[in-house]
């Protein structure tokens, strides 16, 4: 692609950039979680209107596909996807657009994609009769919770009709500073497997521990020996995580209960594993139970699957984001536990997904995700509106 439509897109990025961050303010604060996403939703079909963007809502009840046609549409067609949930979590930043939602909050940077997407599609609306093809939008629903909208959306159509040769997605990076994007090839992130574990014993009294049979103690000593999975069992060259971050044991000071509810999380990048480890933890578990006297429940809910890159795909990304941004601010990273449904587009058709860089140390930009000070240097979504809408005509120039 030539020099002066790359040109055009930056130019349209940054005079764009004011409206965007509105918009991603406005995201931030009225958030909703996964499955309750309806106002969102319809804040997002009413600034898609505005732009004269055709646009189907309820896709799997919240979801929405917007398509932007080029010349010639027929000729080859790409997506592009944003997650809009928000996460149970009561935000502590002082900020002006703060969430007024109690305990609900955009602390994974949804708001980011979403606002960041629709820039996109501000751009690739206003450059239409530049390109052939066509682009489609996918925001989707319930990213934070498994099932996930991803495959909802999947069996609803939205990658038929026309079936995209690609999906482009991004995600907020906060150690990645602003200004920068990285890329992982090959599987960049972890499968996700929900674990509940209930611990069943004898409760009683707790200074006659003797008549009891305390679940207690032996939640403790399953959460010692399930870590054993992974410093004994696991492949080093495999990364994998188990944690639990839920134990719920309801008794008091002197009442032993009768049992105790744990949850936790397993992430893997290997599927073979995966499945080996879902035994182990079951028998580790229900043998550690009985061998003390009690008895266990162990379920496990089987998540996202590893997000595999498309190696050709990746590859083209990475070279147009250096043509974008330039070389230096393009980085390598390493593979990531945290887990994505987009590993379910990635399934169907060839896929990328990428970091974008949010990070501030100076500003004091550097809460994870998933935390009560997350945010963002808003100078990424200039970045981020302009580098997919690049992408997505680099995709759209393939014969």
């Amino acid at each position: 692609m030539d020099t002066q439509l790359k040109e055009k897109i930056k130019a349209l990025a940054k005079s764009n950039s004011q409206k965007v961050i509105d918009i991603r303010r406005h995201l931030h604060a009225h958030p909703e979680l996964s499955f309750q996403e309806f106002k969102t939703a319809k804040f997002i079909a009413e600034t898609l209107r505005s732009e004269g963007i055709a646009v189907q809502e309820g896709i799997a009840q919240t979801g929405l596909l917007a398509t932007i046609q080029g010349k010639n549409p027929k000729k080859r067609a790409t997506a592009l996807r944003a997650d809009i949930d928000a996460l149970p979590i009561q935000e502590a930043n002082n900020v002006p657009y703060k969430s007024t939602v109690d305990g609900v909050m955009h602390a994974c940077g949804h708001d980011v994609h979403t606002a960041s997407l629709l820039g996109t599609a501000s751009i690739l609306n206003t450059l239409k009769d530049e390109f052939e093809g066509t682009v489609k939008l996918i925001f989707q629903l319930a990213e934070e919770k498994a099932p996930g909208g991803a495959l909802s959306m999947i069996k609803e159509g939205v990658l038929e009709n026309p079936k995209p040769a690609s999906i482009l997605g991004q995600h907020v990076y906060v150690k990645t500073p602003v200004g920068k994007v990285g890329f992982v090839e090959g599987v960049s992130s972890a499968s996700a497997d929900d674990i509940y574990i209930t611990v069943k014993g004898k409760g009683g009294h707790a200074a006659m521990p003797e008549r009891n049979v305390d679940p207690v103690v032996i939640a403790s000593h399953i959460i010692i020996a399930l870590q054993q999975i992974v410093s004994r069992n696991c492949n080093p060259l495999t990364p994998c995580v188990l944690s639990f971050g839920k134990v719920v044991a309801d008794g008091i000071t002197n009442i032993i209960p009768n049992k105790v509810n744990m949850a936790g999380t397993l992430r893997t990048l290997d599927e073979e594993w995966r499945e080996e480890a879902h035994q182990k933890i079951t028998r580790i578990a229900q043998g550690m139970a009985e061998a003390m006297g009690g008895s266990c429940e162990c379920i496990i809910n089987k998540g996202y699957p590893p997000i595999e890159q498309d190696a050709a795909l990746t590859q083209r990304a990475k070279e147009g984001a250096k043509e974008f941004i330039g070389k230096e601010n393009v980085v390598d990273l390493t593979k990531l536990m945290g887990a994505e449904d987009f590993a379910y587009y990635a399934k169907k058709t060839a896929g990328c997904f990428y970091l974008l860089g949010v990070g501030n140390e100076a500003k004091g930009i550097t809460s994870n995700v998933h935390t009560p000070t997350f945010d963002i240097d808003e100078r990424a979504l200039t970045i981020g509106v302009g580098l997919m809408a690049w992408l997505a005509l680099k995709e759209l120039s393939l014969n």
